[in-house]
């Protein structure tokens, strides 16, 4: 990066004084190893790549399935992300980025908050057909709405979610496109399932009474209790004796 296809974006960043997130399947040469991610960067207002992600929560699966409707072979193409959950100083703010499933795993938004980000950018591409088991088109955007305000809300932190929309080899994606507040509240929204630009005047300092009172780490917080969160991969019956 930048490749011929997207130095017109880098460019007009520069060109402009904006900065942006952009999301590639990436090819990667380590060690004399080549290795696929699934990843994101941030390019500043200069139209340099100020920080870079790879993946960690990869969905779906590795084998085809040819009784599927679609296949989701995120597993078979991508390997999981070797960098972890960083933030970068970008904008004149911290900034974490996630991609997609990532939303789903409160674990990547409070590794990112304990670095001190204000803002946490991801992109996503959600089809509005559940391929494992049957479920409405409403309740799929539900939990993604849910999902967005509770992780805003409980890691005080803006959240920009962007969606890609309209169709994919035949199958429809579900947009919504957003940005949350530290509130938990939808500071704004996309309106329709076609390509659309969203902003918001976003006051970053509107999370420091959450910081200060609800959610101050330093004074709440009891990691010496989460250990099964970084032990236990599975879930398993563990009963007390007492």
């Amino acid at each position: 990066m930048p490749n011929p296809v997207v130095q017109p974006l880098f460019d007009l960043a520069r060109e402009h004084g904006v900065g942006f997130y952009l999301g590639y399947a990436e090819l990667a040469t380590e060690n004399g190893r080549t290795r696929r991610f699934n990843t994101a960067i941030l390019v500043g207002p200069d139209g340099r790549i100020v920080g870079k992600y790879r993946k960690v929560h990869l969905p779906g699966h590795a084998d085809h399935k040819p009784q599927a409707a679609f296949q989701h072979l995120e597993k078979k193409y991508f390997e999981v992300g070797n960098r972890g959950f960083r933030v970068w100083r970008f904008l004149d703010t911290i900034t974490g980025m996630l991609i997609c499933n990532d939303r789903r795993w409160p674990e990547a938004f409070r590794v990112l908050t304990l670095q001190g980000a204000e803002i946490v950018a991801l992109g996503f591409n959600t089809p509005t057909e559940n391929l494992h088991y049957p479920e409405p088109p409403a309740l799929r955007v539900h939990h993604h709405l849910i999902m967005a305000q509770a992780m805003a809300f409980q890691n005080a932190t803006w959240l920009v979610e962007t969606a890609k929309c309209g169709f994919e080899d035949g199958f429809r994606m579900f947009g919504h496109s957003l940005i949350v507040a530290p509130t938990g509240e939808i500071a704004v929204k996309s309106a329709t399932e076609e390509d659309e630009v969203i902003f918001f005047n976003a006051d970053i300092d509107l999370a420091a009474n959450l910081k200060r009172t609800m959610f101050d780490y330093a004074a709440h917080r009891r990691p010496e209790h989460y250990k099964l969160i970084v032990e236990r991969i599975g879930a398993e019956v563990t009963p007390s004796s007492d």
